[in-house]
């Protein structure tokens, strides 16, 4: 199936700018300089307002008194905006924030390779991965570029990152197409680059760790780090493999050089007389092997004899039958 291209195979990207993770989030799900902080800030006033409407509809005076007293509930004096209007702003472009762990979610919490884009949020900070043309990336505003995520991958950091307390959002919906590209995005911090200059960019501040961010939130481990580590599983893997087949091998090779390669083994190891008390060493499978090889050099291999007569296939010596005692 062929993917199509958007934005000319580009990828934006905001950097943090002050504590406005919000909006870098929402434009780099949508894959350009849709939205400021005023915008932001719009449509968490209209929340706001609307949340009074409905508290005056619904309580007595007093007690609305206190709530139109209180600060936004959608915006905090740092900038920080709450899912309702991450939610508002994407729905102007029909989009969906559904819950990670809502039961319409839950194909995607085992193939999440269904999505196109996951918001996650704690404390202070929200940041977006996103699938744009076919690949996934991490664009968390506290990195220099986008970072690249192997599918295989992608499950991985998402449980990690439930297991480190963040909230995951599933977005569905029509995404934009393409967003006309100019020299300076509108809000100023966005920028335009190729999957090529982002690995670049990304190689190149590893080489020299990035500060924490200054937000005061949990900031999830820096995804390269998660790639590190899933190299270290796969080597893992590789090496657990190996040594399974070396142990195999080994196994097959005693095997063949024990009592095992003659018919009727258990009976011939059950036998106290066949095992001497010392240490089963090569020298005395070898006898053994010599011993019965002897034994059916005379006539047709004898029929195997249980466990309470195998003492005697190696203590009394197979007399052919046109033999006469003296």
């Amino acid at each position: 199936m062929e993917v199509p291209i958007i934005n000319g195979g580009l990828l934006y990207h905001e950097v943090q700018e002050s504590k406005l993770c919000a909006v870098h989030c929402v434009n780099t799900v949508l894959q350009g300089p849709f939205f400021s902080e005023f915008d932001l800030a719009a449509l968490a006033s209209d929340l706001d307002r609307r949340e009074r409407q409905m508290m005056l509809q619904g309580v007595d005076g007093g007690l609305s008194g206190d709530f139109l007293s209180e600060d936004s509930h959608n915006v905090s004096m740092g900038g920080d905006f709450s899912i309702q209007v991450l939610q508002k702003a994407l729905e102007v472009w029909d989009l969906q924030v559904i819950p990670l762990d809502s039961p319409v979610a839950e194909p995607s919490k085992y193939d999440p390779e269904l999505e196109s884009a996951f918001i996650c949020h704690l404390h202070n900070h929200w940041f977006c991965i996103r699938k744009v043309n076919g690949e996934w990336y991490n664009f968390n505003s506290l990195y220099p570029a986008p970072e690249h995520l192997s599918k295989f991958y992608l499950s991985a950091y998402l449980d990690t990152l439930k297991g480190s307390g963040w909230s995951i959002f599933l977005v569905r919906g029509n995404f934009p197409k393409d967003c006309p590209i100019s020299s300076e995005g509108s809000n100023g911090f966005g920028v335009w680059l190729t999957p090529e200059d982002a690995e670049r960019i990304t190689k190149s501040c590893n080489q020299n760790p990035v500060p924490t961010q200054n937000e005061g939130s949990s900031v999830p481990l820096h995804s390269t780090e998660f790639v590190d580590e899933d190299d270290a599983l796969l080597k893992q893997e590789e090496d657990d493999l190996n040594a399974a087949i070396a142990a195999s091998l080994m196994d097959s090779s005693a095997f063949n050089s024990g009592a095992g390669i003659i018919q009727g083994q258990s009976c011939l190891v059950e036998s106290p007389t066949l095992l001497p008390e010392k240490n089963a060493s090569s020298t005395d499978s070898d006898t053994v092997i010599a011993e019965i090889a002897n034994a059916q050099t005379g006539e047709p291999e004898p029929e195997v004899p249980n466990s309470s007569s195998a003492s005697s296939v190696v203590d009394e010596p197979i007399i052919p039958k046109d033999h006469k005692e003296l």
